[in-house]
């Protein structure tokens, strides 16, 4: 049976290329909100660090109705870290609506999700959003994006896709680039006319498969998928198992069902297939699960997510200010809150290690796994992570590490440092062609070489530089990346900071912290020019004595502090230091605190 009332689309794209305002415009033009209702900006962002940040990390889907069918719309992340996201999603749909700035054109993570679509054989509709930008390139991104799909070996049917021109901010969309839209109509369209229609049995047995899992302290693990086959009833015995037979098949119950429909979920007592919709009651479900009717267990195949690339090691804090501003502090609290993150994010693994106060956690990137450290910090916790590795694997008696494909967009006077830069981090020019006034270059580069790049790039290309990166594949060991070049500025004494004690200190490099900042021994205060580390002492006051001379009382004046956000602790960490976190401060100190004894190690060196 052909369901011509049902479309179920996903929006892939890469990151801030408009995605989630475009949602907006078509939740709007359908009718989805009441005429007074008050509606925030990328309404599907829908957790704090989505709003601030501007990105999308979690897959979330919504429905919209135009001209009686349902239009089921995933909105996906853009980030090549939240891949795992991506990857699980496309399972769930029928076709993809792919989306490309007009000016910056496809970026790597716009061709690493659309590899994907097409390894599924999906229809495609392209999208060059932002039209109405300064600098737009509406022909030659045109172009750009068919010679994309020529290099991922795309069928004539899919080189064929058709190629919308809109503009999310102002909700219009049209055939043409020299006509003017007037609203989201022809995209509409083109998902009625284009898209196919789920081609399902509706009167076999009834299967499902699990593509992504929310969680509710209420009623557990919920299970969002499509309905493959049959139809699926609330208190319906099933049997519940996975393609790759890691567990054995168990007996459960559909407790509650629900559709999605706008933004909402809406309680329902039966679905048919092709149907996208929510179950809960059924406890240790995850990922990649395939639920049939009670007795009749067939697995529906499901690829298996790429393995974690990335390492750090979260341990229990135990600073001298441990437990001063966190609610959760323990090695039993920091636990369960790292298997609770495993339920809903399948790109995640912890493990235990000899100690009992810490955890390996790998992910897929340093972007994967500070949001988690953000997230945990917001929620009350306090905890202690190490410098990020890179997860190294043996192919064929070799060792093998993963390399990265990375992308920069520079002013051309920028290009020369970039290349010094990146050919001292093992990195290997691919392409390199001018985009406008600005250059585009392309690298393969180890992923271990991007620790801590980020920064120096923006003050080499003057904050005018874009780069991103997706992982490409494992290749043999590229041999010693340098560290970093400076050292570190390390506390004297337990105490606060105080104007005398950081004047002098300023001299010796760059200040992290201000006056009337508490620090400890074995804290860093700031970054050395030099390669060792230096002790100084910023809660040091002034001698005072009765004799005066003029001009020794003068205001002294304190060069403004760098303010370090997570990401950039994260990317000064070295091996022998640690980034303390808590609700309302991160602090770097050394894993030694006390100075004589790291005095004694060195010396043992």
């Amino acid at each position: 049976m052909i369901r011509e009332d049902l479309r179920n689309v996903a929006i892939i794209a890469h990151v801030d290329h408009g995605k989630t305002t475009l949602v907006d415009q078509m939740l709007k033009q359908s009718g989805t909100f009441r005429e007074n209702q008050a509606v925030e900006e990328r309404v599907m962002d829908s957790n704090d660090i989505e709003r601030e940040r501007g990105i999308t990390i979690l897959a979330k889907n919504t429905s919209i109705k135009y001209k009686d069918v349902k239009i089921n719309v995933i909105d996906t992340p853009g980030h090549a870290d939240f891949g795992g996201e991506v990857e699980r999603v496309l399972k769930m749909v029928n076709g993809v609506i792919l989306l490309v700035d007009a000016a910056e054109g496809p970026m790597p993570q716009t061709r690493f999700v659309l590899q994907k679509a097409l390894e599924l054989g999906h229809k495609i509709i392209i999208v060059i959003n932002k039209i109405d930008r300064p600098d737009a390139r509406l022909n030659e991104v045109g172009d750009e994006v068919l010679e994309l799909l020529m290099d991922l070996d795309a069928t004539d049917e899919q080189l064929d896709s058709p190629i919308l021109y809109c503009s999310g901010r102002a909700g219009t969309a049209t055939h043409s680039p020299d006509e003017e839209g007037k609203d989201m109509i022809p995209l509409f369209d083109e998902i009625l006319s284009y898209i196919p229609a789920p081609e399902v049995d509706t009167e076999g047995t009834m299967q499902y498969l699990v593509s992504a899992i929310d969680y509710n302290e209420y009623v557990g693990r919920i299970a969002i998928g499509r309905i493959e086959r049959g139809e699926m009833k609330v208190n319906q015995d099933v049997t519940i198992g996975d393609y790759h037979q890691t567990k054995k098949e168990y007996r459960g119950k559909i407790v509650t069902m629900y559709q999605i429909e706008g933004l909402n979920r809406v309680p329902c007592q039966s679905a048919k297939a092709g149907d996208i919709v929510c179950i809960s009651g059924i406890e240790n479900i995850t990922i990649g699960d395939t639920i049939c009717d009670f007795g009749n267990f067939e697995a529906v195949p499901f690829v298996k997510i790429s393995e974690p690339t990335v390492e750090m090691t979260f341990s229990v804090n135990n600073s001298p200010f441990a437990g001063r501003e966190g609610k959760f502090v323990t090695s039993r609290h920091l636990r369960d809150r790292l298997f609770k993150e495993l339920l809903k994010d399948v790109s995640l693994r912890v493990s235990e290690t000899d100690s009992t106060d810490a955890f390996k956690v790998a992910g897929r990137g340093e972007m994967h796994l500070s949001i988690l450290i953000e997230n945990m910090r917001r929620e009350g916790y306090e905890l202690s992570v190490s410098t990020p590795h890179v997860l190294f694997k043996e192919i064929e008696g070799k060792l093998c590490e993963p390399i990265e494909r990375l992308v920069i967009d520079v002013p051309e006077n920028c290009v020369g440092s970039v290349m010094e830069k990146i050919g001292a981090r093992k990195g290997e020019l691919q392409e390199m062609a001018p985009v406008g006034s600005r250059m585009r270059l392309e690298f393969l580069i180890p992923a271990r070489g991007l620790f801590g790049y980020k920064s120096e790039f923006l003050t080499d290309t003057k904050g005018e530089g874009i780069m991103s990166s997706v992982f490409h594949d494992y290749e043999p060991y590229k041999g010693e990346i340098p560290k970093r070049a400076t050292g570190s500025l390390v506390a004297f004494e337990t105490g606060e900071a105080v104007t005398y004690g950081l004047y002098n200190a300023q001299e010796r490099g760059e200040l992290f912290i201000t006056a009337g900042t508490p620090v400890y021994e074995g804290m860093i205060v700031g970054a050395s020019p030099k390669q060792e580390d230096l002790v100084v002492n910023v809660c040091k006051k002034k001698h005072l004595t009765n004799t005066r001379a003029s001009g020794s009382d003068d205001a002294l004046r304190l060069v403004p502090p760098r303010n370090l956000s997570l990401e950039d602790s994260l990317e000064f960490l070295a091996d022998d230091e640690l980034l303390e976190v808590t609700p309302k401060s991160i602090r770097i100190r050394k894993r030694i605190l006390s100075n004589s004894q790291r005095a004694k190690e060195r010396a043992k060196m």
